[in-house]
């Protein structure tokens, strides 16, 4: 039976009290008539079904960002045991039961009353790995960080054709729920491609939402101009959120990148209290309730004298297509965006270029103004944001249903899961964080959200937490 493994992925130490173990008796009373009517000579070794005593006082701490492997037996999967676990920070109590009924993350108990904590732990019972991070009101989580803090330096969820929710064909559905539902649990980058409709008339504001050359719905048009008023009656009643909006020119048609940039600045980001526009990366207080603009197309030349000459929105123009790691022109966008997944053997080969751009945006240190100011004689503008690592989870390939989009996030997503709560940002050898953030950078997910299932999004959130250990540490800016 392996030990258990339990990592403390939040802001503060834990300390560890007691463990009470359970089993379900149905299986235990199996378990004893088979142990019963075999005997000693038909079997390699004794069957025991003792996993350890029910009830025990524990004492031991883990520190924050800290993985132990404790001496405790982790559940008898054969016995479907549980383990309830007591443990708690800074006189606040609270237990947590691995597994969950449904092996999904669970939320802790507050043994103590008016709990100023709230605990998501993820059980992963194929390593016997506990992971416990601070539970976001993932509808809110950007709340938690500095106004100073860079909009590249969270941890922060995104789904790639975020709007392909709809019965379409099954190479271009990407997602099992629509933007709303993706907001409210904790989604801040949204990727959406667009073809201009009527496009020699620029009084036109009609922008279709497709995926490569097809709509996104075989039920009808679907237009970019909903999607745009859900975000901001988001951000109207989430006012401490901001939301990346990443739009590039799909389709059929004659339409050009110059009559897509046109049509933007027409008829959506118009109102500078709502779209940040400018070319360079935002702090997070620039930035909430608005929508922040990506632009993956060139520019109309009448936009490129925007900003006093430096052009429009966050570049991301262009990167090397299907590639495994690139930063665009501009230095604003470092990308993993491999998706030629042309057969099921490629999706290994994509997990590791996953793996190694959460390695990547793990080892950035963001630099806080705070940090600079304390540290120099004389104020000095800070160095410049790291760039903004995007790294798509998805691929397909048209011609082969083993790759299509939700057979690849079927593999994919629980892969991402296990590396982030096992091995990411950790060092082996001491079971203590690497150098760096260990920041994940947007995660462009596909399939996120079926059946309720946000547990990719909790621990892509989670990962904020050595971010926001630094900021609690910094003196509060100057009002």
């Amino acid at each position: 039976m392996a030990s258990l493994t339990i990592r403390n992925l939040t802001s503060t130490p834990l300390q560890f009290t007691h463990i009470t173990r359970s089993t379900n008796p149905k299986s235990s009373k199996r378990l004893s008539r088979i142990a019963r009517k075999v005997t000693e000579k038909a079997i390699a070794r004794p069957v025991s079904t003792a996993t350890g005593p029910p009830s025990q006082d524990v004492a031991f701490a883990i520190n924050a960002l800290f993985a132990l492997k404790t001496n405790i037996l982790a559940p008898d999967r054969v016995l479907k045991e549980s383990i309830t676990l007591t443990f708690g920070h800074d006189g606040e109590l609270h237990e947590g039961t691995i597994p969950s009924q449904s092996n999904a993350s669970t939320v802790s108990t507050a043994l103590t009353a008016n709990a100023r904590s709230s605990y998501t732990i993820v059980y992963l019972p194929q390593d016997a790995y506990m992971t416990i991070f601070s539970s976001a009101a993932l509808d809110g989580w950007m709340g938690r960080l500095h106004d100073e803090t860079p909009l590249s330096a969270p941890s922060m969820p995104g789904t790639h054709n975020s709007p392909a929710c709809y019965p379409a064909l099954p190479s271009v559905r990407c997602q099992a729920v629509g933007v709303r539902e993706q907001l409210d649990n904790g989604v801040r980058f949204l990727d959406l491609r667009v073809q201009v409709e009527n496009a020699d008339n620029r009084a036109q504001d009609g922008l279709i939402l497709v995926h490569g050359a097809f709509p996104i719905s075989l039920t009808g048009k679907k237009y970019l101009r909903p999607v745009v008023q859900e975000v901001l009656a988001f951000l109207d009643q989430h006012p401490t959120e901001t939301v990346i909006l990443s739009l590039k020119r799909e389709g059929t048609g004659s339409a050009t990148d110059a009559q897509l940039s046109q049509r933007l600045r027409d008829h959506y980001a118009v109102d500078a209290t709502r779209w940040f526009t400018e070319p360079r990366m935002p702090s997070l207080g620039e930035a909430r309730r608005k929508i922040v603009l990506l632009r993956r197309f060139a520019l109309d030349d009448s936009l490129k004298s925007e900003w006093g000459g430096r052009g429009w929105c966050l570049d991301a123009e262009s990167w090397h297509d299907n590639t495994a790691d690139d930063t665009t022109p501009s230095g604003a966008v470092r990308v993993q965006d491999f998706y030629e997944v042309l057969q099921a053997a490629t999706i290994d080969q994509k997990i590791r270029y996953v793996d190694d751009q959460l390695d990547r945006a793990a080892a950035v240190a963001t630099i806080l103004p705070s940090t600079v100011i304390a540290v120099t004689a004389t104020p000095a503008p800070p160095p410049p944001p790291s760039p903004l690592f995007l790294n798509f989870l998805s691929g397909s390939n048209f011609w082969q249903p083993a790759t299509w989009p939700q057979r690849v996030a079927l593999k994919v997503n629980p892969a991402v899961v296990q590396y982030l709560c096992t091995r990411h940002h950790l060092q082996p050898d001491t079971g203590g964080p690497r150098d760096g953030d260990g920041g994940t950078g947007v995660v462009v997910c596909d399939w996120v959200g079926k059946d309720g299932d946000w547990d990719l999004v909790r621990c892509i959130v989670g990962m904020n937490a050595a971010l926001e250990r630094r900021e609690s540490a910094l003196p509060a800016p100057a009002s």
